[in-house]
C-alpha cells in the first residue's frame, strides 16, 4: 500500500498537540513595557489635571482661612460692643439713679445673653456661608440641597413653633431690656423676682418663696415693678365727726418724722404729702396719704407708715372708722316694746270676761204620764 507525499511528511511529523485548559487559564504576565507605558498615561494624565487640582486646593484654602478670619474678628468686634453697653450702662441718664435701676447681674446677664445670641448667629452665617462655597467650589450642584434645607427648615418650624416662639420673643425682651435680675414683674402667668433670664424660659421666685418657670411666648404682657420709682398710698378713713385741721396737722407730724428717721429717709425719694380727701360718706370720710419710693419698696413702706398713723390717731384721740361706711350707733331697744298690753279679759273674775262668756244652756223639764 503505497502513501501520499502529504501523509507521509504527517507522519514524521507526529501528531499536533492539543491545548490544554491549564495553558489556556493562565494569566498574562504584564511585562516590563506594560508598566511603563501605565506610567507614562498616568504621569500624562496627573500633568494634565495638576493645575486644576492646584486651583480647587488653592480655593478652598482661600475660603477656610477668610471664613476663619472673619469669624474671630466678628465675634472680638461683638463682644467689644456687649462691653461697652455693659459699662455705659452704670451711668443712665449721667445721675446716680441710672446705677440703681440697673444692678450689676441684671447687666450682666444681660450682655452675657446679647452677646452669646449675636455670635450663635455671626458663627453660623459665616460658616454656612463658608461651606457651601466649597461645596460649589468642586462644581457639586447646590440647588437640591438648598430645596432640602428650605423644606425641611419649614418642617421644623411648624414642628416646633412654641419653641421658636420662645426663642424670639426671650431675645427681644432681653434687647429691648424689658427686665432683668432682681426685678418684681407681673407676668400675668406669675408674678414674682426675676432669679434668671433666658433665652427659653424666665425664672421667678414668688412671695411664697415658689420658683416659676415662664415660657417666654406665653408672656402677653409684662409690669415690671422696680424700674423707676414706686407710690406707697394710704387711705386712712375717718370718722365724718373729726375736725380736718387736726387730722392734717397729725397726718403731717407723723410724714416729717418718719421722713427724717433712718432708714427711711433712704426709702422715701420725695417728701410724705398728705393728698386731702379722697372721698366723703355719710359717716365717714378718707384722707389718702401718698409717697414716692424706692422700687419695690412701696408696701414696705405702706406698713411702717400705717402703723406710725394709728399710734399718733390713738394719741391724738381720732377715730379711725374700719371699713369704708361706720355703723349707726343706736339706742339699746327695750326688751318689753313687743310685748302687748295687758287685757281685761285675762281676768275671769271681770265683768267683760263674764259678759264674754257663752252662756249655759237650760234643759227643759220633764214630765210624767200616769
Amino acid at each position: 500500500m503505497s502513501l501520499s507525499v502529504a501523509d507521509a511528511v504527517l507522519l514524521a511529523a507526529g501528531p499536533s498537540p492539543s491545548p490544554t485548559p491549564s495553558e489556556s487559564e493562565t494569566p498574562r504576565v504584564p511585562s516590563f513595557q506594560d508598566a511603563q507605558e501605565s506610567a507614562t498615561n498616568a504621569a500624562g494624565w496627573v500633568e494634565q489635571n495638576w493645575s486644576t487640582w492646584l486651583a480647587i486646593g488653592l480655593r478652598v484654602l482661600l475660603i477656610v482661612v477668610v471664613a476663619a478670619v472673619l469669624r474671630v474678628v466678628v465675634r472680638r468686634a461683638i463682644t467689644k460692643l456687649i462691653d461697652r453697653m455693659n459699662r455705659t450702662g452704670q451711668s443712665v441718664d449721667g445721675s446716680g439713679l441710672g446705677g440703681l435701676l440697673v444692678n450689676v447681674e441684671r447687666r450682666r446677664q444681660r450682655s452675657q445673653a446679647i452677646g452669646s445670641v449675636l455670635r450663635s448667629v455671626a458663627s453660623f452665617l459665616i460658616i454656612g456661608t463658608a461651606a457651601l462655597m466649597v461645596l460649589g467650589t468642586f462644581q457639586i450642584n447646590l440647588a437640591p440641597l438648598l430645596a432640602s434645607a428650605g423644606v425641611a427648615g419649614v418642617a421644623i418650624g411648624f414642628g416646633a413653633r412654641n419653641l421658636v416662639t420662645d426663642f424670639l420673643s426671650g431675645v427681644f425682651m432681653i434687647l429691648e431690656d424689658q427686665y432683668g435680675v432682681g426685678d418684681t414683674i407681673d407676668a400675668g402667668v406669675a408674678s414674682g423676682e426675676v432669679i434668671e433670664v433666658g433665652l427659653r424660659v424666665t425664672k421667678l421666685r414668688g412671695d411664697g418663696g415658689e420658683i416659676w418657670y415662664v415660657r417666654n411666648g406665653e408672656v402677653k404682657r409684662i409690669g415690671n415693678l422696680s424700674q423707676g420709682w414706686a407710690t406707697a398710698n394710704v387711705d386712712v378713713t375717718v370718722h365724718a365727726g373729726e375736725d380736718l385741721d387736726k387730722v392734717k396737722a397729725t397726718l403731717d407730724e407723723v410724714a416729717g418724722k418718719m421722713s427724717a428717721e433712718e432708714p427711711w429717709n433712704e426709702l422715701l425719694w420725695g417728701p410724705i404729702e398728705v393728698l386731702g380727701l379722697d372721698s366723703v360718706l355719710l359717716d365717714s370720710m378718707v384722707v389718702r396719704v401718698s409717697a414716692k419710693t424706692m422700687p419695690g419698696k412701696s408696701l414696705t413702706v405702706e406698713r411702717e407708715l400705717r402703723w406710725r398713723i394709728k399710734r399718733a390717731f390713738d394719741a391724738a384721740d381720732i377715730r379711725i372708722v374700719g371699713g369704708a361706711t361706720a355703723p349707726v350707733e343706736e339706742a339699746p331697744a327695750d326688751p318689753t316694746a313687743g310685748m302687748a298690753a295687758p287685757s281685761v279679759y285675762a281676768n275671769s273674775a271681770s265683768p267683760q270676761s263674764a259678759a264674754a262668756s257663752p252662756l249655759t244652756p237650760v234643759a227643759p223639764p220633764t214630765s210624767t204620764t200616769k
